[in-house]
């Protein structure tokens, strides 16, 4: 799988999206697809994509077969489609509630899975957080993991999760705009150490919880 840039994972995301709520309306036009893609709700960041922007990065995923760029229809309008999980031409089979986790995250970037449970709404059903936390684990621990677990952000409850799709945690933050990323602040070395030890130490915690949730749900 390449790694998807930021106008990638948009595009996808947005066509995942659509076919989940919108199914009457897709496959999508490019007008769609672009009406989509810089949404005002639902979306971080927000962008502004021409459709000649929307259209080269489509066709870019098309070259690679993780979106069909289709024509009939009843009509001469070129439509598009994502090809990226759960079809004959994908690597990736996803259950819906795993494919509503990695849309959200291609749309809005990390989440807290209290984030995830609520923007999800529309795309699949979690019965409560320990839910969505259960499927997090699963994605975090298969042989190619799916996702990442950020350090605890000061002053946080929750961590955020991100996709890995767009290449590791560092590659992926760097190409992160500034603001779905969490503020390293004026820390130094000594003291940021210290703190990610000690969040080490929590992970390890809570990763441990989350396997004795598992082995009681399947025993």
């Amino acid at each position: 799988m390449k790694e998807l840039s930021l106008y990638e994972t948009r595009v996808i995301g947005s066509l995942i999206e659509k076919s989940l709520t919108t199914p009457e309306q897709y496959p999508l036009s490019l007008n769609a697809l672009t009406n989509a893609c810089n949404q005002k709700s639902n979306r971080e960041p927000v962008l502004e994509l021409g459709e000649n922007t929307v259209r080269d990065t489509a066709e870019e995923l098309a070259k690679v077969g993780l979106v069909a760029a289709l024509t009939g229809f009843g009509s001469r309008v070129t439509k598009y489609q994502h090809r990226f999980c759960n079809t004959e031409f994908s690597e990736y089979k996803f259950s819906p509630q795993e494919l509503g986790i990695i849309c959200v995250m291609f749309l809005r970037g990390p989440q807290t899975p209290g984030e995830l449970r609520t923007r999800t709404n529309r795309l699949c059903e979690f019965k409560d957080v320990q839910e969505v936390e259960i499927i997090l684990y699963r994605m975090m621990n298969r042989p190619d993991p799916l996702i990442a677990k950020l350090p605890l952000e000061s002053g946080k409850r929750e961590s955020r999760y991100m996709h890995l799709f767009s290449g590791d945690i560092e590659t992926a933050l760097s190409a992160m705009p500034h603001s779905t990323r969490a503020d390293g602040g004026g820390e130094g070395l000594t003291e940021r150490v210290a703190h990610l030890e000690q969040q080490i130490a929590q992970l390890q915690a809570e990763m441990a919880d989350l396997r004795q949730m598992l082995d009681d749900l399947t025993a």
